[in-house]
């Protein structure tokens, strides 16, 4: 079976910098695969390259075996990519409705009313927002407006989510509590997860494996106790120490 996302010696050169050098990644279906690094690593660079809204300059992107993008050529254009991304921004329409933020992916998508009205209830529902479909996100609070985000992605029944620093900012209370539900979430619909993060304790909570990218290169690519064990380099061990014991 081929993976949810592979990645094959991707380049990436902007305004004659090379941002992205060489990178390989191959995230398995179901697994959480957490993308790591310093600002200015390339982490954001290389999601808009997957989710096909940058050509990369050179290598492969496929999805679920699909070849996607080609060197320059994208093969396969964002809206059939059959990707979810919740970003640090979250980007919720505010002169809608809950519901009606929920609905806008599906209707661009040509759902009917009735599948469209029974996927925004499970989702909202897995997210423990059942009661506020027709609440407006100016009345909800930072931890409800980071609810909303994830259902919209979840509505989509993505083949794949990405979660690009969706807590990055936020207070340590309201991120435990996102941690321990994307943990629920993710494991109640055996997410295909890329989440990208420089948090230590992000990964601890969410991942199974680590790509570290550092100058736009990969340093490391491991398991969690490998990481903690052997870091590669010192971004990686502060790293591995941010995410604390396996005890």
């Amino acid at each position: 079976m081929s993976a949810a996302l592979q990645i094959e010696a991707l380049r990436l050169e902007l305004a004659g910098q090379r941002v992205l050098d060489g990178v390989d990644l191959c995230l398995e279906r179901a697994q959480v695969l957490a993308l790591a690094g310093p600002s200015g690593s390339g982490k954001s660079s290389l999601v808009r390259v997957v989710l096909g809204l940058t050509a990369p300059t050179g290598g492969r992107v496929r999805l679920d075996g699909e070849l996607a993008s080609d060197g320059p050529r994208v093969l396969v254009p964002p809206e059939r990519r059959h990707l979810a991304v919740v970003f640090q921004e979250l980007a919720l329409w505010p002169h809608m409705t809950v519901s009606e933020n929920l609905a806008f992916g599906l209707r661009a998508r040509g759902v009917g009313a009735a599948d469209r009205a029974r996927r925004i209830g499970e989702a909202l529902d897995a997210v423990e927002l059942g009661a506020f479909a027709e609440r407006s996100p100016a009345t909800l609070s930072g931890g409800e407006r980071q609810r909303v985000a994830l259902a919209r992605a979840l509505v989509l029944d993505p083949h794949a989510l990405i979660l690009d620093e969706p807590l990055s900012g936020v207070d340590v209370q309201l991120r435990d509590e996102m941690l321990a539900l994307l943990a629920r979430v993710i494991a109640e619909r055996s997410l295909t997860t890329l989440l990208v993060t420089h948090s230590g304790r992000e990964i601890a909570a969410l991942a199974e494996r680590v790509i570290v990218l550092e100058g736009g290169k990969v340093t490391q690519d491991a398991a969690l106790d490998v990481l903690r064990a052997e870091p590669a380099t010192a971004f990686v061990r502060a790293l591995a120490q941010d995410m604390g014991s396996t005890a």
